[in-house]
């Protein structure tokens, strides 16, 4: 793995981990969050995961 693809793998699990914990934030700030809300909150995970789908670690 290069240290770009590294890096890159890096940012990837960052911007997942921030969503992770926007999404979790906004349901303890809502306990009944309504089904379109939490459409967008599964989207925005989502998304912020699709890049990672692609990574491939060799040795």
């Amino acid at each position: 793995m290069t240290r770009t693809e590294l890096n890159d793998l890096h940012d990837a699990l960052y911007v997942l981990a921030c969503a992770v914990q926007d999404v979790r934030r906004d349901l303890e700030a809502n306990t009944k969050p309504t089904a379109r809300e939490l459409g967008d909150m599964l989207r925005w995970i989502l998304d912020c995961a699709d890049p990672l789908d692609t990574v491939r670690l060799r040795p």
